[in-house]
C-alpha cells in the first residue's frame, strides 16, 4: 500500500495511545495527540509528576499547565503500565543517557520493551522516539518483543521516528517540526505514518528504522562537529587576540556556504553531548573508529577547564586566587531562556570550581533551585541578582544568556565578569572587567 492511501485511511485507525515517558518529549507529544483527538494514556514512573499532571499543572517551563487542563478530558496520566495492554498504539520517550564510561546506557529502553512484552497483544503499534544507534529497534527492541511469541510486523508493528524537540523555540513545535519515520516492514511503517500524520504537518518516511536512527544521529552529530571546530576556533583566536564572535558576525555575511555555530562554555541539552557517542560505540562492531566524533567530543568536554582557566587568569589579575573567592555563575540551563539543566555545562563550571576552593553561588530565573544531580553532589538556590549580591562576589560568570538578564546592570554592578555567551556586546567599556571567554 502506498503511503498516501494510507492516509486516506487514517480517519478510520483507533485513536487509543499510550505515551511512555512524560518529559520534554513525551509531555508535548501527549498533548498534540489530545489536540488531534486521541484518547491518550500518559505512564511515567515518577509519582510526583503524575500528580501535578492529574491537577493540571505543567512542570516543565514553557508548557503552559492551561495546556494540560484543557486536554485533561482525553489524558489520564498514570503510573500504573497494566493499562498497556489497552493501548493501540504505544511511543516510548524515556531517557537514553551515557554511562560513566561515555557508553550507551539503554536501560530505561530495554526495561520499557520488558514491560511492554508484559501486555503486548495482536495489532499494538510499538514506536521507540529515544535517540539511540542504529539497530536498536529491528535488533534489541525486537528480541525483547518477540519472547513473547508474538512476530514484529506480523503480529505487531514497530517502527523508530526520532524526537526533534527543541525546548522553548518560537519558531517551530512538535507540530511543524517534519517527523521522520522508519519502520521494520513496509506494513510497520504504513501504520506509523498514519499515527503521525494527525499530529504533525509533515510526516517523511524512510526504508527502514536504522535510517530513521542514523539520522538522528548525524543531525546531533553535524552540530556537535561544528560547535567543536568554533571552540578551538576561539581558543585559537584569543591567543591571537582576535574577538571570535566578531569574526563570525563577518562571516556569516556571505549568503551561501557558511552556516553560523557559536562557541560556549561547553556542551548541554539531553542530546548534542550525548548521541554522538551512541554512534561511537556501535562504529567499534564495524571495526571503524570515528575520528571526528572523538575530537569533536574531546574538545566540547575540556571547555569548561578552560573557561575555569580564564577565569583563574582574571582573578589573578585583581591580585586574587581562585581558593576563597566567591563566584557567582549566572545561569544554570543549558541554554537560554529554559529551565532545563540536563547535563548544562553551568553544573561542571561550579564542580570545577568548587573542588579548586571557591565560594559557588549561582542565579537562573528559571531555576530557582538545584537539588542533587546524578553527576553533582550540588544543594543550592538561586541567589537574588541585586546590585548589592553583585557587588559582594569577586567573580560573575555569564553561563547561559538568558533575556531576562541585563549586561549593563551585570557589568556595572559587578567587580569582574566572565562572558562565555557574548552577552556584553562592548567589553572595552567597562575598563577592563569584562572578559570575554
Amino acid at each position: 500500500m502506498k503511503i498516501e492511501e494510507g492516509l486516506k485511511e487514517a480517519e478510520n485507525e483507533s485513536l487509543n495511545a499510550g505515551i511512555i515517558g512524560l518529559g520534554y518529549v513525551g509531555l508535548p507529544i501527549v498533548l498534540e495527540m489530545c489536540r488531534a483527538g486521541f484518547a491518550v494514556t500518559g505512564f511515567d514512573k515518577d509519582h510526583e509528576k503524575i500528580g501535578m499532571l492529574k491537577e493540571g499543572k505543567s512542570y516543565i517551563q514553557h508548557i503552559e499547565s492551561s495546556s494540560i487542563v484543557e486536554n485533561l478530558h482525553r489524558f489520564t496520566p498514570t503510573t500504573d503500565f497494566s493499562g498497556l495492554a489497552l493501548m493501540d498504539y504505544i511511543v516510548i520517550c524515556v531517557p537514553t543517557p551515557l554511562d560513566e564510561h561515555r557508553e550507551p546506557d539503554l536501560s530505561y529502553v530495554f526495561d520499557t520493551a520488558r514491560t511492554i512484552a508484559r501486555y503486548l497483544r495482536k495489532g499494538q503499534v510499538i514506536i521507540l522516539e529515544s535517540t539511540t544507534y542504529p539497530g536498536t529497534t529491528d535488533e534489541d527492541m525486537r528480541r525483547i518483543l518477540e519472547e513473547t511469541g508474538l512476530k514484529a510486523g506480523v503480529d505487531f508493528h514497530l517502527a523508530f521516528s526520532p524526537e526533534r524537540e527543541d525546548p522553548n523555540n518560537g519558531h517551530f513545535s512538535t507540530r511543524t517540526i517534519p517527523k521522520i519515520v522508519g519502520g521494520y516492514t513496509p506494513s510497520c511503517l504504513q501504520k506509523a505514518v498514519n499515527m503521525y500524520s494527525r499530529i504533525v504537518d509533515k510526516v517523511v518516511p524512510v526504508s527502514s528504522t536504522r535510517v530513521a536512527e542514523a539520522a538522528k544521529l548525524l543531525e546531533n552529530i553535524y552540530r556537535a562537529v561544528n560547535i567543536a571546530l568554533i571552540n578551538e576556533l576561539k581558543v585559537l583566536f584569543d591567543r591571537m587576540d582576535i574577538d571570535v564572535w566578531e569574526v563570525i558576525e563577518a562571516a556569516r555575511t556571505k549568503p551561501f556556504g557558511f552556516q553560523a555555530f557559536y562557541p560556549g562554555p561547553g556542551l548541554g541539552g539531553h542530546c548534542i553531548p550525548i548521541d554522538p557517542f551512541y554512534l561511537t560505540w556501535k562504529a567499534r562492531q564495524y571495526d571503524i573508529n570515528t575520528k571526528f566524533i572523538e575530537l569533536a567530543g574531546e574538545i566540547n568536554t575540556s571547555m569548561p577547564y578552560y573557561v575555569v582557566e580564564k577565569i583563574m587568569d582574571a582573578l589573578n589579575g585583581k591580585g586574587k586566587s581562585i581558593k576563597g573567592a566567591k563566584v557567582l555563575v549566572l545561569g544554570a540551563a543549558y541554554k537560554k531562556d529554559v529551565d532545563d539543566m540536563r547535563e548544562s555545562p553551568s553544573l561542571k563550571l561550579m564542580g570545577i570550581m568548587t573542588e579548586k576552593g571557591a565560594l559557588v553561588d549561582y542565579n537562573d530565573p528559571h531555576i530557582p533551585q538545584i537539588r542533587r544531580l546524578r553527576k553533582y553532589k550540588l544543594d543550592m538556590e538561586s541567589v537574588p541578582l541585586t546590585e548589592e549580591n553583585l557587588r559582594g562576589y569577586d567573580c560573575a560568570v555569564i553561563a547561559t544568556d538568558h533575556s531576562a538578564y541585563d549586561p549593563d546592570f551585570i557589568a556595572g554592578n559587578s567587580q569582574l565578569v566572565i562572558d562565555t555567551r557574548n552577552l556584553i556586546k562592548n567589553p572595552s567599556a567597562w575598563n577592563g572587567k569584562v572578559k570575554k571567554v
